[in-house]
């Protein structure tokens, strides 16, 4: 019971730290997009999603520096919430060593794409810096 108690202390707290934690600005005009591929693209695969930032500059999770941040790609997702950790998993792909592009194998079929930047903890910027979301289809 004691032990219960201690653990369900030590989440509490970092909850409350966790809401604390400040969201990073992003630079005025900051603007993300998805180079390639296009928008409504049938697509063989693998395919390779190459990303644009415009604004800001791309730095690896965990590095702290002014008006930059690392991506994430959203696969058949929406926005996830702006005040929290993006999550990572299938469809919240985190690119926290500074990566531009990745190559995906996707099932044949519809698929949307999205990128949002992260700041050094993962957390969207304020305001987000968010793609368009995109549509492909996957032959």
């Amino acid at each position: 019971m004691k032990r219960l108690a201690v653990v369900a202390a030590l989440t509490l707290g970092a909850v409350a730290v966790f809401a604390q934690t400040p969201r990073t600005p992003a630079a005025q005009g900051a603007e993300l997009y998805i180079i390639s591929p296009a928008d409504n693209a049938t697509v063989t695969g693998p395919v390779t999603v190459r990303f644009g930032l415009k604004g800001m500059g791309v730095a690896p999770a965990g590095i702290q520096l002014a008006d930059t941040g690392h991506h994430h790609l959203l696969v058949d997702t929406d926005v996830p919430p702006l005040d929290k950790p993006i999550p990572a998993d299938a469809n919240h792909v985190h690119f926290g060593k500074g990566q531009t592009e990745t190559t995906l194998t996707l099932a044949p079929g519809k698929h949307t794409l999205q990128l949002i930047l992260g700041d050094h903890l993962h957390i969207p910027h304020q305001p987000a810096v968010v793609s368009q979301k995109i549509t492909i289809t996957v032959k």
